[in-house]
């Protein structure tokens, strides 16, 4: 899906081999060398938005629609982390150098920083006012970049969650933005040619606040940068608390060679290289020069001035010689691709060569090496993923006779897949196709295209064998006869014709091949939208652009019926096995289920929210199914009138669908790009389960909608909460409030019973709960703290923030029943400092709870040392262990080089001995 970026992951040890896209919901690693795919990503039902790899090349965190994060395992291939933070797509995603943070920004316009290790959110950060384009986090500094649609760039200092700095100077809508030169330098992209050019200046803390030192600024800024400084370069500290954090100053701006926008701007993870594109099929690659080269590059312009000045016997230009922006960053070269480039990613690989990976608009994945060492470096493609599926939306699908073979063609190209494998077997080129059919026998097919031709291909050489010029117009529609002999074609020029198969003899070979003999036409007012026989081929059915369906006798094509009821053109339509009953789907939403011994209709029936593109009875059945351009594909019943069920799986307008002869697959195709296989499963299905899940899922989406609950003395300011009410999160919450309840019943239980054994004098038996018994007749209390810890590690502040307050006195104590013991300091430390700052007022003032905080306060505090404690001495221990190894190497390196030098040494006396005795 061209919707997200592409991006290398290191895989089984390689880097620049392996590269990650976006499928639908699915995220595919495809081994650019053989063209094959590796690894699939699984998603739910979203599609996804944003990738980004982690530095360490073992995680690869996922963006979804509607505002999920995934981290997946490249290694297992399994979601490990899940982070629902955001209400809207994802559209940015960045980790830190360590891989311990990602940042993420969404559609929403808020930006959330998670906490990877901990798997939980630390906080929302507000301020821009439209889509975060893009995040970058600072390595040496705790700060935080990010831009948006909004024209701003905002400086976050991460320390006191808070934006420092707004920089205004862009005209429109910032797409991209990269870090260079050891991040001293920043680059943005806009909605124009220039890619501005800023120097970042990190200011260090003043260290005595009462002094005003000031602070010369590095070089008075342009007045075209609109810079929030004050007019004069003398900065007062107090009156510019930002400015001594990081100071930006508008050096310039590089001209692309794009006219339009930018779309991404990304480097190398070196820097040493940046990349842009637009909206266009060129990618300009642009080199950055080290500190040391711009040294270079400095010292050879001063000889070059100091030679000049001699000949002129002028002064001396010491200062006079600076390095241009456009020297110190260089155009490499600019690659054009094969079509419009839709994201890419570089990697600098070992040998020196830049490797670059495009994802283009039109289903195609490209890889280029550039060979840095050349003179004039030039881009080479190397390889390139297009077997994999259509350069364009499948408008035609068809199934052969014996359910095994699939056809799908589109509008460059007609391609056979294996039903079984999935794979793809033979791809055709064609003109535009609209409509298709298996030829009896399924070793041929036939296209109907938009210019009006039919082309007939043979399967087994994958070669076109014939066009014929059928039609003045499209060719919408194609039906073959059921006594096989021959087909019927509906097009645009308002013409109905029938076709029959013939054998004629081929002047290059002997055999006899098949051909199509034009046989009879019927004329008709309007346009022809769809054509379908009677199972008995007596009749046919005709879809006009009049809103009509005409019924004609095949025989002596005499009109029969006229259906009329459809406020829109009928696109689709189809008969059942029996001929009894014909249904029809219009760009009015609703489908109409007629009789075909009258034309009465039975029943209409709101079908879709936008068009029915496509209808087919399931064979041997009233049974039928129709695609809408709403994404759904929904089963009906055509007997009864109900909506059986709804698959949904595509998420743009599905074009058409086929159903095999047997009635157990349907495969279907989409504007999303895939092509989707449904099999019938043998598990029968009861109408009233379904509805019941229809109505929670209904359920669960209007929670996830409801109003974010609010924190008692939370100011809605520019940070919050990181996470968000989610059905997950209400369970959760329900789960732990179950767990205390049980807790209580059973501690009542027990005091009973002891009180009963007093009086008796004896032991007598206590029934455990069947519960307990289940978890291995645990106590109470300890079933709580299992009930707790199996809460999800993002959940867990947000399950916290719905359980009730009656519920958080008895959560305190057992709090400090499992501190005591020492089990799970961590976590329940991180519960419990979240209870008192969301219920500090409530705890403050119940006199109940003094103690049970008391005493918390002096467990806590203990058993936390004892952690820190703990995890010192492993630090201390595994830092005395690497400097042990350490050592180690070094011993075994100086051996190695000593032996090395006296191989050297004996080379050379050889060498010279030999050189002797030739003398």
């Amino acid at each position: 899906s061209a919707r997200a970026g592409v991006a290398f992951v290191a895989l089984r040890g390689e880097r620049g081999r392996y590269v990650a896209v976006p499928a639908c919901e699915h995220v595919f690693v495809w081994d650019t060398r053989k063209g094959e795919k590796v690894l699939i990503l699984k998603g739910l039902k979203q599609q996804v938005s944003c990738l980004c790899p982690s530095p360490d090349g073992l995680h690869l965190a996922v963006g979804y629609e509607d505002g999920a994060i995934h981290v997946f395992s490249l290694l297992s291939g399994e979601s490990t982390i899940t982070f629902n933070g955001h209400r809207a797509a994802v559209t940015a995603l960045q980790y830190d150098h360590l891989g311990g943070r990602l940042v993420s920004g969404s559609k929403d316009t808020e930006v959330i920083v998670w906490d990877v290790i901990n798997e939980s959110g630390l906080y929302r950060l507000r301020g821009h006012k439209d889509v975060i384009t893009q995040v970058l986090f600072l390595k040496e500094k705790n700060l935080l970049v990010t831009c948006a649609k909004d024209t701003l760039v905002k400086w976050w200092d991460l320390d006191t969650q808070h934006c420092f700095k707004t920089l205004v100077g862009h005209r429109a809508e910032v797409w991209g933005m990269a870090l260079l030169s050891k991040e001293k330098r920043l680059i943005t992209g806009s909605a124009d040619s220039e890619l501005r050019v800023w120097d970042l200046t990190y200011i260090q803390e003043v260290k005595d606040p009462d002094e005003p030192e000031s602070k010369k600024s590095k070089g008075s800024s342009s007045p075209g940068t609109e810079e929030n400084n004050e007019e004069d370069e003398t900065l007062e500290v107090d009156e510019h608390p930002e400015e001594r954090i990081v100071k930006c100053s508008k050096v310039g701006s590089i001209m692309r060679e794009g006219r339009d926008r930018v779309v991404t701007l990304g480097t190398d993870r070196m820097g040493k290289f940046l990349a842009c594109h637009g909206t266009d099929a060129v990618l300009e690659v642009f080199s950055v020069l080290s500190e040391e080269e711009i040294q270079k590059k400095l010292e050879k312009k001063l000889k070059k001035a100091r030679k000049k000045a001699k000949q002129n016997s002028e002064e001396e230009p010491e200062r006079s010689v600076e390095l241009s922006l456009q020297e110190e960053i260089q155009c490499v070269t600019n690659l054009k691709a094969s079509s419009k480039i839709k994201s890419f990613d570089l990697i600098l690989s070992p040998k020196g060569e830049l490797k670059m990976v495009l994802l283009l608009q039109n289903n195609i994945i490209e890889l280029y090496n550039l060979d840095l060492s050349a003179q004039v470096p030039q881009a080479v493609r190397v390889s390139r993923i297009t077997i994999g599926g259509h350069r364009s939306d499948v408008r035609t699908l068809a199934f052969s006779s014996d359910n095994i073979a699939i056809l799908s063609a589109a509008a460059e190209s007609v391609k056979i897949w294996n039903r079984s494998t999935l794979q793809c077997i033979r791809t055709m080129e064609c003109e535009y196709a609209l409509c298709s059919l298996f030829v009896p026998g399924d070793r041929q097919v036939i296209i109907g295209t938009k210019t009006g031709k039919l082309q007939l291909y043979d399967l087994a050489s994958g070669s076109l064998i014939e066009t014929l010029d059928a039609h003045d117009g499209a060719v919408w529609s194609i039906a073959l006869s059921p006594d096989q002999h021959g087909f019927v074609t509906g097009g645009a020029d308002k013409c109905v014709k029938f076709w029959e198969f013939e054998l004629v003899k081929d002047e290059s070979s002997v055999q006899k091949r098949l051909s199509m003999k034009h046989v009879r036409i019927l004329q008709l007012d309007e346009d022809v939208l769809c054509v379908r026989y009677s199972p008995n081929q007596k009749l046919l059915a005709v879809s006009l652009l009049d809103c009509t369906v005409k019924v004609f006798y095949v025989d002596t094509l005499k009109f029969f019926l006229s259906l009329y009821g459809h406020k829109l053109p009928v696109l689709c339509m189809d008969i059942c096995y029996d001929g009894t009953l014909i249904a029809t789907g219009s760009a009015d939403r609703n489908v109409k289920i007629w009789g075909l011994d009258f034309g009465d209709c039975h029943r209409s029936l709101f079908a879709h929210d936008d068009s029915v593109m496509y209808l087919q009875f399931v064979p041997k059945s009233h049974l039928f199914f129709t695609a809408g351009k709403d994404s759904k594909i929904k089963q009906w019943d055509a007997d009864k009138f109900e909506h059986i069920q709804t698959l949904e799986g595509h998420h743009q307008e599905v074009w058409c669908l086929a159903l095999s002869p047997n009635g157990d697959y349907l495969v279907s195709a989409s504007h999303d790009k895939s092509l989707r296989l449904w099999e019938r499963t043998r598990e029968p299905l009861i109408l009233e389960e379904e509805r019941e899940m229809q109505r929670e899922a209904e359920y669960e989406e209007s929670v996830a909608k409801e109003e974010q609950p609010v924190v008692a003395g939370e100011r809605q300011g520019e940070t919050g909460l990181a996470g968000k009410k989610t059905i997950e999160t209400i369970k959760a919450a329900e789960r732990i409030m179950e767990a205390i309840e049980l807790y209580r019943e059973e501690t009542a239980k027990l005091k009973e019973h002891n009180a009963i054994c007093k009086a008796a004098g004896k032991e007598v038996p206590f029934p455990v709960n069947p519960i307990l018994r289940a978890y291995g007749n645990i106590t109470p209390s300890a079933y709580v703290l299992e009930v707790f810890k199996k809460v999800k590690s993002s959940e867990l502040e947000e399950s916290l923030l719905v359980l009730p307050f009656s519920y958080v006195p008895d959560l305190l104590r057992l709090f400090n029943e499992y501190i005591q013991q020492g089990s799970d300091v961590e976590l329940l430390c991180r519960a419990l400092l979240f209870l008192l700052k969301i219920h500090f007022g409530q705890i403050t003032s119940n006199q109940m709870l003094v103690t049970v905080i008391e005493n918390l306060k002096k467990t806590t505090i203990s058993r936390v040392s004892e952690a820190r404690d703990v995890l010192g001495f492993n630090m201390a221990g595994l830092q005395f262990l690497k400097r042990e190894i350490e050592a180690k190497e070094e011993v075994t390196f100086f051996a190695d080089a000593t032996e090395r030098f006296e191989e050297k040494k004996r080379k050379r006396k050889k060498k010279e001995k030999m050189v002797l005795a030739v003398l």
